[in-house]
């Protein structure tokens, strides 16, 4: 097999992860405290509001537009574009007791006072009640998928690697949601999407390495625990490199060239990605060795049968 990055020499991850395994603990514990604290900026999907979809003769101005907007004194107006330059998404949340006729109205009134080109092309009303459900169908959504992995990786290996799998992609995740916290960026629903997406490709990493060690403890038989573990995620390193930089190329793309319906589904992925590298090979890996991972689990020793007394 041609690698395009060779490692001759095993890298000694393992002698680092002490020093990784506190970083992650202190970057899981500020995540945790940024939710906890500051909450996620939930945008429209979950909390609801109106939704409005209008269209110019020429690339729209959105500066020009949020201000406009902005001046009839319409709260937390989002303005974005949509599909081409000329289509703009405009996000407003729940008002009193406006309903999205008066809403569509007022904010077409603004937008056709600074620009007669401007065409309305459609109005969505999402209720509170909906949001909400979107809110736990989305919850729930996040949890059947960890518990799905868990399941899978626990068939797959067994109960320690499960654990170190699932405990390496939740920590994926509450950083993801922690950033989203912290610096208040929207979460929407396809963010969530993006949340999901990186619980699969970060288990996939997992998965990867977890099969070269199991592989090696087998092979290696004079090598100690953590010479496997550190000879395994050098193996791995060209595979790697290839395939989260190929990724990272594309939702790169995405997070600048795919404009503002794009950017945080991007964001999330970006976030995801760089993290999953990171929990698979120095959160993932040293928490098997804090298990307590032995040859012996995975090599059954050889029963010596007893001689026939003639």
């Amino acid at each position: 097999m041609i690698e395009f990055f060779p490692f001759r020499k095993t890298i000694p991850f393992m002698s680092w992860g002490k020093a990784t395994t506190a970083i992650s603990l202190l970057t899981f514990l500020f995540s945790v405290w940024a939710l906890w604290d500051r909450g996620l900026n939930l945008g429209v999907d979950f909390t609801g509001g109106t939704v409005i979809e209008v269209s110019y003769d020429q690339p729209a101005n959105l500066p020009a537009i949020r201000g406009a907007l902005e001046e009839t004194g319409l709260p937390e107006v989002s303005v974005q574009s949509f599909g081409t330059s000329r289509d703009v998404l405009i996000r407003l949340p729940v008002r009193g007791d406006a309903d999205a006729a008066q809403t569509s109205n007022r904010v077409m009134d603004a937008l056709t006072a600074a620009d007669a080109g401007v065409e309305l092309r459609r109005v969505d009303f999402v209720g509170p009640q909906v949001g909400k459900e979107l809110y736990d169908s989305g919850a729930l959504a996040l949890l059947v998928v960890v518990f799905g992995i868990m399941a899978y990786l626990a068939i797959r290996f067994e109960w320690r690697f499960a654990v170190a799998g699932m405990l390496a992609n939740l920590h994926d995740i509450v950083i993801i949601l922690g950033l989203f916290a912290f610096f208040q960026w929207e979460f929407t629903l396809t963010v969530l999407a993006g949340v999901l997406a990186v619980l699969g490709y970060s288990v996939n990493e997992s998965v990867v390495i977890f099969d070269r060690i199991r592989e090696n403890i087998r092979k290696m038989r004079g090598a100690t625990i953590p010479h496997i573990i550190d000879d395994a995620i050098t193996r791995t390193m060209s595979r790697t490199i290839i395939t989260h930089g190929s990724t990272q190329i594309m939702v790169l793309s995405m997070l600048f060239f795919g404009g503002e319906a794009l950017h945080n589904f991007a964001l999330a992925l970006t976030i995801g990605i760089m993290f999953g590298i990171y929990s698979s090979v120095l959160v993932g890996s040293p928490l098997l060795l804090m298990f307590g991972i032995k040859r012996e689990h995975f090599i059954k020793p050889v029963e010596k049968k007893e001689e026939a007394v003639v």
